[in-house]
């Protein structure tokens, strides 16, 4: 079994570990309400993806 001959500092344990940290979530805007969705989603507001109606909603 490959074991190392020799330990690795913390600052290049720190620097690999660098790029390991979360991202936050994208988020597009709605065209027809401007409310916050996700990409490639029908909007949960007013139900229309990529500019036309695809869910119909109850209004409130």
């Amino acid at each position: 079994m490959a074991v190392p001959k020799r330990k690795h500092s913390n600052s290049r344990t720190g620097t690999r570990r660098s790029q390991d940290h979360k991202t936050a979530r994208q988020v597009a805007y709605c065209a027809n309400c401007h409310e916050a969705i996700l990409p490639h989603a029908v909007c949960p507001n007013c139900g229309t993806y990529m500019g036309r109606k695809v869910v119909e909603m109850e209004e409130k």
